[in-house]
């Protein structure tokens, strides 16, 4: 539904949650394979990813994001799979970087990588007007890293991406840690230990039941309180406002003013309440939960020639039906959706 109590338009499903972030995904391609996501006994040398031309081109992309942003969307995140394996990435982030927002304001734009390949794009990706950068490291060791991403990808590789972002200037990079028990949980403090002092913000996020294919249990859960209780063990900390309605990190800040860091409780506590997320895959379908199991095709009346009238009423629609609210009924115990469809298809 067209919420006319803001500035038009703006869409709300129908919990009354607001479109206001696009995470699109711009390839299903990843040169790790980090267990929690593309685990390589699924995803191996014989698995079949997309061909090309089933990919969203780079003008399509541009043209939805557009009609997303009219809509009153006013952050775009890109993501995969690995973002910056899709050739020529910085040419739809300059496209997109020239996208203003229905109050006039530029877009923000930020991407999700796994740093593999950063520094070497830093520069071109600041050029191109990417705003922000989230870049994922589940281990400081060597040891800790392989076992994580189950790759031959060296540390040093993803640190040494991570400061040319902070070199070009790109601000403010932020470092997601997924934590599962008995595998990286030592990691916790030497990585905090680490980027105190530096302006990176670390985020610990909690082993999710996200897809089908990654083995989830509870047991392997080391929970938002648990990691809180073994930092406050070594840090004097307080908590900090969010940067905005619902952020879904908890954010603490350091006594001593050397930072802050972010704990996401994306499973012991519910995270539904004011999720304004919705999320384009690689070849077109819209998902408007990242636990889902289905998507809307959009793709295919965009190439029937639809017009943008059109789809942005098949994007109005979607949203106005939605009514997503998995984490509340794991939370309150409620039967849950079989198969999900994989992070790496639609991005984290």
């Amino acid at each position: 539904m067209i919420n006319a109590k803001t500035s038009p338009p703006f869409i709300t499903d129908t919990q009354q949650r607001p479109l206001r972030d696009l995470r699109i995904s711009v390839t299903d391609r990843c040169n790790l394979r980090c267990t929690y996501c593309m685990p390589r006994e699924i995803f191996g040398k014989d698995f079949v990813f997309l061909p090309r031309d089933e990919l969203l081109d780079f003008e399509e992309i541009e043209r939805v994001a557009r009609l997303f942003v009219q809509l009153g969307v006013h952050k775009i995140r890109l993501s995969g799979g690995e973002p910056l394996m899709r050739h020529g990435i910085e040419r739809l982030i300059e496209k997109l970087a020239k996208l203003t927002d229905i109050d006039g304001q530029p877009v923000d734009i930020a991407l999700t990588t796994n740093g593999v390949m950063l520094a070497k794009k830093a520069q071109t990706l600041k050029d191109a007007g990417l705003s922000r950068l989230t870049v994922s490291l589940d281990g400081l060791s060597d040891e800790t890293f392989k076992r994580m991403s189950d790759s031959a990808t060296s540390v040093a590789t993803v640190l040494d991406g991570i400061s040319s972002a902070q070199a070009v200037g790109l601000r403010p990079v932020k470092v997601n840690m997924v934590v599962k028990r008995g595998v990286n949980e030592h990691e916790v403090i030497p990585l905090l230990n680490h980027f105190r002092h530096t302006g990176i913000i670390l985020r610990f996020i909690e082993f999710m039941d996200v897809g089908s294919t990654n083995g989830w249990r509870m047991n392997d859960v080391l929970t938002a309180q648990e990691i809180l209780e073994s930092i406050q063990a070594h840090y004097p900390i307080q908590a900090i406002a969010p940067n905005y309605n619902g952020e879904v990190a908890k954010r603490w800040a350091f006594n001593d003013g050397s930072g802050e860091f972010g704990i996401v409780a994306s499973v012991t506590q519910a995270f539904c309440h004011d999720c304004s997320r919705l999320r384009l895959s690689t070849d077109g379908k819209l998902f408007t939960c990242l636990f889902a199991t289905n998507g809307v095709d959009l793709r295919d009346p965009l190439r029937r020639g639809a017009d943008d009238e059109a789809l942005r009423q098949l994007i109005t629609r979607t949203w106005a039906q939605r009514t997503d609210r998995y984490s509340l009924d794991r939370h309150d115990g409620k039967a849950l959706p079989g198969r999900k469809i994989e992070m790496s298809y639609i991005g984290g």
